[in-house]
């Protein structure tokens, strides 16, 4: 058995040599590489990478958005012996800088003149990176060497072999930095044991099988991408590899996959654009659209509940697919098999609709610090609310304030350069999770919310925020952001931002004002804001009076990474939001006791 993910990609190779591995978009079209081929180039890379100095000890930054080279360069810079660091594309230069000087990376991927321009103003803060290597771009005095050259070196199997003997479990493969949604980014470190008992885990399962088609879109310099590429080399799943995220459901038309992963954003889009599409077209289609979700939903718990359903239920559902599953499958393709959640919560309501329209999603459940995959809803054996039962080999226990606590061999081996903080977050080999939550009679998780964000009103009443967000944007199709506050307040409030591929299309069809520009103007509409009162009001009809939403205020613009309000990985930085909304938040409060 292999002992690295190098020494796992050389069995990949000689075992199915020929068939494929990658597909990856090539000018208008796709083209493929069997893992022979990918053997063969990750070989000539990584001999490269080496004579610039890679190895034992070292660590190499990439900083590129997702593409079939990210896997390639990751793969060639493990093969050394060296560790990868991860870097987003979307970090400034200066969180650049910090994670590239912090990992003490002394060569750099980048992928573009427009990441190395970011490289080069913060040159000083990065004096140990010797070399940057650019996937599109040309050379540059003896710093930037273009990625054609490295790609050309010459093949050594024998010399490629020594290096690969060379690596076992116990050696640190990746440094990956969290989001710091609460302070400075820490890097995790991740061994070659950790990713493999991950992707073994997984195959173990049947979460990918060799007859599938994987879509990969998901950013590698997240754990949940990262963990996925390992694997497909563990299963032999080809897989369809494009991150540009304007292109998902254009690629997922084309490709037909049978496999995709995503964060609850990209699920939410989903369904929002086809609610409001429905909406929009007004007649009759509204009807059997709720009709139709109504009968499926039912079906979907049945399912869940292992009841078998009447004749009369099956009967009305084979109409409702006719009329509106069918079609919504045929939107992506129509061969997908189940979609895999993770990194957030995804609300029941969103997991029961796509269950509903026969696209079953898997939410799953992890932290960079355990390997990105702890918990899995199985095939088959789904229950929406629940993240699944544990990865096997995976041990958890609830402490007794509810804290989710995690162990075995998918657990980090500490964090970069900070004894301290790897001693409070591995407490007797256990990782504290910072998370909430309880497992059921079948040993199923259930999230209940993030330790750290749980609200206690003055009242001294514990609200989940994330379990109302989740119901609020799935009640409103032209939301992109909910953040309930309340936290030492006596009641809660909201913050919520608009999608601007939703709501226009909506306004224009209202007669409102419907260009981008037009936004600030939009949220302040009576109009917009009565659908957005109706849909707080039917999702407080379902909550304790303590858990309700008193008000609400729909900002101006939306979240964004470039504007500090969401981490790298799209998470929301409730502090960040809450102090540059401190003077909306507030008036909601004014004149009222105990608001504070």
């Amino acid at each position: 058995m292999s002992g690295s993910i190098p020494a796992l990609l050389r069995e990949r190779a000689t075992a199915t040599p020929y068939t494929e591995a990658f597909r990856h978009p090539d000018g208008t079209g796709w083209s493929s590489l069997s893992w022979s081929a990918v053997q063969e180039r990750v070989r000539r890379l990584a001999l490269g990478l080496a004579g610039l100095g890679a190895g034992p000890g070292t660590t190499v930054a990439i900083l590129s958005g997702t593409r079939v080279e990210w896997i390639l360069a990751d793969l060639a810079v493990l093969a050394t012996g060296a560790a990868t660091t991860t870097v987003y594309p979307s970090n400034t230069a200066e969180e650049c800088a910090y994670i590239i000087s912090d990992s003490g990376a002394a060569l750099v991927v980048a992928e573009n003149a427009a990441q190395v321009a970011k490289l080069r103003g913060v040159r000083e803060s990065i004096p140990a990176v010797r070399r940057v290597i650019v996937l599109d771009g040309e050379a540059d005095g003896d710093w930037v060497l273009p990625w054609p050259e490295l790609a050309a070196t010459p093949d050594d199997p024998a010399a490629y072999d020594a290096m690969v003997d060379r690596i076992g479990p116990a050696d640190l493969a990746t440094l990956i930095y969290t989001s710091g949604t609460t302070g400075r980014p820490k890097g995790v470190e991740l061994t070659h044991g950790n990713w493999l008992y991950a992707a073994r885990a997984a195959r173990e399962i049947a979460l990918l099988a060799p007859d599938d088609l994987h879509f990969l879109w998901l950013p590698m310099s997240h754990s949940f991408g990262k963990l996925l590429e390992v694997v497909v080399i563990e299963t032999g799943t080809p897989t369809a590899i494009d991150g540009r995220i304007d292109r998902i459901a254009a690629n997922l038309a084309e490709l037909r996959p049978t496999v995709m992963a995503a964060a609850p954003r990209i699920f939410e889009k989903i369904h929002n654009t086809v609610v409001a599409t429905v909406r929009r077209e007004g007649g009759l289609k509204p009807r059997i659209f709720r009709w139709a979700r109504e009968v499926g939903v039912r079906m979907s718990r049945a399912r869940q509940a292992g009841v078998t359903p009447s004749p009369w239920l099956r009967a009305r559902y084979a109409l409702a697919d006719r009329l509106v599953f069918a079609k919504l499958r045929a939107r992506f393709g129509g061969r997908i098999r189940y979609f895999i959640s993770g990194s957030a919560p995804l609300s029941p309501e969103m997991a029961e609709f796509f269950d509903a329209a026969g696209m079953t999603i898997l939410e799953g459940y992890g932290l960079t610090e355990s390997s990105a995959g702890s918990f899995v809803n199985r095939p088959g054996q789904v229950r929406f609310g629940t993240v699944g039962p544990p990865m096997p080999g995976t041990l958890v226990r609830i402490a007794d304030d509810g804290e989710i606590l995690i162990g075995g061999p998918g657990v980090m081996r500490g964090y970069h350069g900070l004894p301290e903080e790897t001693a409070a977050a591995l407490h007797d080999g256990w990782l504290r999770t910072g998370d909430i939550g309880e497992l059921d009679e079948a040993g199923r998780l259930r999230i209940t919310d993030r330790k750290k964000e749980l609200i206690k009103t003055s009242g001294g009443k514990y609200v989940a925020p994330q379990h109302i967000e989740g119901r609020i944007k799935a009640a409103c199709p032209y939301l992109s952001h909910v953040v309930v506050h309340g936290d030492r307040r006596n009641f809660c409030t909201a913050l919520v931002t608009l999608d601007p591929d939703v709501v226009l299309p909506w306004a224009r069809a209202e007669g409102l004002p419907a260009e981008p520009s037009d936004l600030p103007e939009l949220a302040r509409h009576p109009r917009l804001r009565q659908v957005v009162r109706e849909a707080v009001d039917a999702v407080n009809a379902t909550l304790a009076s303590y858990e309700t939403v008193k008000d609400f205020a729909i900002l101006p613009a939306d979240f964004s990474v470039e504007t500090g309000e969401l981490t790298a990985s799209l998470k929301i930085r409730r502090k960040e939001v809450e102090a540059r909304n401190r003077e909306v938040l507030d008036s909601f409060y004014a004149g009222s006791i105990g608001s504070a």
